[in-house]
């Protein structure tokens, strides 16, 4: 396992990987006609909890059928071994008072990256898969309809995760709080109840 510091940076796209993100481009373009599942069960791997991309909402998939398929080969693109496209994508498929949330712009998405892969790092560490990813970007309109969430929350910016593990969530505070110390990271670490906040902003803090 490669150590510290996390690095944003993704490896070219093969011919190959873009051959496989034409595929899913013309199965997300279909979706927004037809029900999701149809077209995503085969090309959508699983995640820790068994979802698919075929459980995503088919209302939502019509939205994001534009941003979907590079969004999914990007997120393959990092080569993560405890979380899955999948569960980085339900994350952003959830409505609040009537907003849904929405993928993130592409200008925006190198800058998770360096999150997913401290989970990741996180995830060896207890050697556990993510459990799920609770919230990572949320589009303006939805963050201010998010219960307690705050106007300049950092997951507007998209540098924030919201996670849980198969484990206590203090365990997972206490390893990722760890891991920042030692220098995998600068960032703010939230401890809650049931999951555990890290963002990537470039200045430590916790809460």
């Amino acid at each position: 396992m490669s150590d510290f510091p996390v690095s944003n940076a993704l490896p070219p796209v093969s011919r190959r990987g873009a051959l496989a993100t034409l595929g899913l481009a013309g199965l997300a373009l279909a979706a927004g006609t037809t029900p999701a599942k149809a077209f995503f069960v085969r090309r959508s791997g699983e995640s820790s909890s068994g979802a698919t991309l075929a459980d995503l909402p088919p209302e939502w998939v019509a939205h994001q059928s534009y941003l979907l398929p590079d969004y999914y080969r990007y997120l393959t693109l990092v080569k993560l071994t405890r979380i899955t496209p999948v569960q980085v994508i339900m994350a952003h498929a959830k409505e609040h008072q009537g907003v849904w949330n929405g993928i993130p712009p592409k200008s925006m998405w190198p800058r998770i990256v360096g999150t997913l892969r401290v989970l990741d790092r996180v995830g060896a560490e207890l050697n556990q898969p993510v459990k799920e990813i609770i919230s990572a970007y949320r589009a303006p309109a939805y963050n201010a309809r998010c219960p307690g969430a705050k106007s300049g929350s950092w997951h507007q910016a998209n540098y924030a995760v919201d996670v849980s593990f198969p484990t206590h969530a203090s365990t997972v505070t206490a390893v990722t709080r760890n891991l920042r110390d030692r220098g995998l990271f600068k960032g703010g670490v939230g401890g809650y109840p049931t999951f555990t906040h890290v963002d990537t902003r470039g200045v430590n803090l916790n809460w």
